[in-house]
């Protein structure tokens, strides 16, 4: 049997770009996240590389996004005032317009398709792209931080080849630019475990949202309430993601992993840690089908640099000591972190919170056996 192949999409340019000092989303947390996989010595291990990429070229990106969309975010871009045009979502305090933004996200995208096109054609087993994960960019709307939908806009371009994908979002929030995408086809099976659009952005991912035309069962939902933590998050990945994942049986598998779920981000209400995170990739990589994985979200920098070093390494089936390495806690210590461990043990939530968010979702979990399984598992 050989070896498993994998590749690190990486180019130091994302270190060029910073959505405000103000704003949540931190590009240099991929820097973070770099830094520390290297610390693990996970950057020169047998049967990886590690890939640059190139900004996604106009023919893909307007395969799906709308022409007049992306020539007000050129235009914008190149601008040295600021700009807003809340027709196109740009301008806002989630989606501002910087110097160099549509260069950003035609990066990130170009990084997402690279991974993709190293799995097609180039027969890589796995391939990890930091930067991307963009899951709320609409087609003709920038939303949730999101400019372009990269993984929109790769998975387009598999399905031309005739693939059938299976995209998979852990991020906390709901994949709802991915979903609105693949929403009338069967080509596409979507499943967004995130945080409730009860009370939470982007307000989307209900149960009921299931798909229509011959789409109708292949857009699944599992909506988690707040304090939703480790032992939950499994039930709920072990009884619908994994199940479907394996009866869709997909040419290729694009999951976002953001690392907003993890219980000390501040802009998210789950509690997971490192401890689910972990259980989920590995039983993703056991599935042994062609996997793409995008960063997604993470507001804690320290926490997404741990949860994407992890993925890493669950990707080339490396195991890691606990402790972080004393070199790169030097140099987090200068930077006024305090972390020393790479993991986190199991943790439960308050005994009335972890009630409510266990009842709720065992509510979900039954009615997506009724809904959905009578169509994928049959």
């Amino acid at each position: 049997m050989r070896p498993c192949r994998t590749a690190l999409i990486y180019s130091p340019l994302f270190g060029n770009f910073n959505y405000g000092d103000d704003h949540p989303f931190k590009l240099q947390r991929n820097h973070l996240a770099y830094d520390l996989m290297d610390a693990y010595g996970l950057l020169t291990l047998p049967n990886m590389h590690i890939r640059d990429c190139q900004p996604i070229p106009d023919e893909l990106l307007l395969s799906f996004h709308d022409p007049a969309y992306i020539a007000r975010l050129k235009e914008f871009s190149a601008s040295e005032e600021p700009r807003a045009d809340f027709r196109f979502g740009l301008g806002d305090a989630d989606c501002p317009v910087f110097k160099g933004l549509y260069e950003c996200a035609a990066l990130g995208a170009g990084a997402t398709f690279e991974a993709v096109r190293l799995v097609e054609e180039e027969h890589f087993d796995i391939a990890f792209n930091l930067t991307g994960g963009w899951h709320h960019a609409h087609r003709a709307k920038a939303s949730g931080f999101s400019y372009l939908n990269d993984a929109v806009i790769a998975i387009d371009w598999l399905i031309a080849r005739g693939r059938r994908v299976l995209y998979l979002d852990i991020d906390a929030h709901h994949g709802d630019g991915v979903q609105e995408a693949y929403y009338d086809t069967d080509q596409v099976l979507t499943i967004s475990l995130h945080e409730s659009g009860i009370y939470f952005f982007p307000g989307t991912g209900f149960e009921n949202e299931i798909g229509e035309g011959r789409g109708t069962g292949y857009s699944v939902n599992v909506p988690l309430l707040a304090h939703t933590d480790d032992a939950i998050y499994m039930k709920a990945f072990d009884e619908i993601a994994y199940p479907l994942i394996a009866a869709f049986n997909p040419d290729i598998i694009v999951t976002q992993i953001g690392a907003d779920t993890f219980r000390t981000d501040p802009l998210t209400n789950l509690e997971i840690t490192t401890h689910s995170y972990s259980e989920m990739l590995s039983k993703i990589k056991r599935l042994k089908i062609p996997w793409v994985a995008l960063g997604g979200g993470g507001y804690d920098l320290m926490n997404t640099a741990r949860a994407w070093t992890l993925a890493w390494a669950i990707m080339n089936s490396v195991t890691l000591d606990p402790r972080l390495p004393a070199a790169f806690v030097d140099k987090i210590e200068a930077l006024g972190y305090q972390n020393r461990v790479l993991l986190d043990a199991m943790h439960w939530s308050q005994e009335e919170d972890r009630s409510h968010a266990l009842t709720s979702v065992e509510k979900s979990i039954a009615r997506i056996k009724q809904t959905i399984f009578p169509r994928i598992l049959s």
